[in-house]
């Protein structure tokens, strides 16, 4: 009895470890498929990483006029012989300006709308369909493309703001023959009032740094952009004062108030420029006047203003922060007394295009893509 038990311990021992070794046999084949599987199933790629901001607003840019752009070719077509003349005419340079800003912010791949390197993250609107939609819709794209460039990239930022402010003057030249008044933007420098920093702010109250002899940093390089806003801001202090005597009677007034804000923006400008070690130019008794300016002061006053601009764009790319947003402002203003004295600012205040060398636009242009411009316009929810 005792030998059995043995013997039928043992089976039972054997049975047991013979179990156990066909246990870690098929979790040994079980752990290799699996291993197998892993590395022939491919690892999902990782999203693709956000474009960088300034892409993004660039994208945006790009779209929003594209959109705009067949709005106003749409109202030129509806609109035919029932336009007036000067809405016509208006809507004509609204299609041109936004043709020539769409073929500046365009990049190669935003020929192809499935390639388009950054596709605007914002729902799709239908563009406007009257004139004052349209008025109200470039004030809107206007104001967000000065708002992106508050932030942006240095390069980007200047165009980004010279397609604002020439977006904004557009509207209002728009508004103006279609006899409609724009609704003020919220917290918007209006033509008019005070830029940041007016009249009763001290310049001297600017940061100043330690100024090292031989910078070459980026400061020394805004300073120098600033020094060249100064000269500017001096010339045309003396042309406004030399041109009061010569002005015709409407034009005094508005001269005399854009005297009184070149006085300050010079201040300001001299404050900037010291507080970024520039050396700063003399105040001259007065500057050499063209003969062709003292027969037109009104058309001279213009030309000296759209001088500025590129300057002014050069401060806002150098830029940032409090700095960049009296370069902005700046850079508005002095749009709107170059179209007041009848000059063009150009498509892009503050950047020099030249056209030649802007790609043209695909025959099909995408124009189904994202805007988020016409939230404001009358109609729409």
């Amino acid at each position: 009895m005792t030998t059995w038990s043995v013997v039928k311990d043992d089976t039972q021992e054997t049975s047991r470890r013979g179990r156990y070794f066909q246990y870690a046999v098929f979790a040994l084949a079980a752990l290799l498929v699996l291993s197998l599987g892993f590395v022939l199933i491919p690892r999902e790629p990782p999203p693709p990483a956000a474009p960088p901001f300034s892409e993004q607003a660039r994208a945006q840019a790009f779209a929003d006029s594209l959109a705009l752009r067949t709005s106003g070719l749409g109202l030129e077509g509806t609109a035919g012989a029932t336009a007036t003349t000067p809405q016509a005419a208006a809507l004509a340079r609204v299609v041109t300006l936004l043709t020539v800003q769409a073929r500046a912010l365009m990049l190669p791949a935003d020929g192809d709308a499935g390639n388009a390197s950054a596709p605007p993250p914002s729902a799709p609107v239908a563009p406007p369909s009257t004139v004052p939609g349209l008025a109200a819709a470039l004030q809107a794209s206007g104001a967000q493309r000065l708002k992106d460039a508050e932030t942006a990239d240095g390069g980007m930022a200047r165009l980004l703001a010279g397609a604002g402010t020439a977006q904004l003057l557009a509207a209002g030249d728009l508004a103006t023959v279609a006899g409609i008044a724009l609704a003020p933007l919220p917290g918007a420098t209006l033509p008019g009032s005070a830029l940041p920093g007016g009249a009763g702010t001290d310049p001297a109250g600017f940061s100043s740094p330690s100024c090292a002899s031989g910078s070459s940093s980026p400061a020394a390089d805004l300073g120098s952009a600033l020094a060249s806003a100064v000269e500017g801001e001096l010339e045309l202090v003396y042309a406004y004062q030399a041109a009061l005597t010569r002005l015709g009677s409407a034009s005094v007034a508005p001269a005399s108030d854009f005297l009184t804000r070149h006085g300050v923006l010079r201040d300001q400008a001299e404050a900037l420029s010291r507080s970024r070690c520039a050396a700063l130019p003399p105040r001259q008794p007065g500057y050499a006047l063209s003969q062709a300016f003292l027969a037109d002061p009104a058309a001279g006053l213009g030309t000296l203003e759209a001088g500025t601009l590129p300057v002014l764009g050069d401060v806002v790319a150098l830029s940032e922060g409090s700095d960049r947003a009296w370069a902005l402002s700046a850079l508005q203003s002095a749009a709107r007394r170059t179209a007041h004295w009848g000059v063009s600012p150009g498509p892009v205040p503050g950047v020099v295009l030249d056209e030649s060398l802007l790609p043209q636009l695909p025959e099909a242009v995408p124009t189904a893509g994202p805007s988020t411009t016409d939230s404001n316009v009358p109609g729409k929810p």
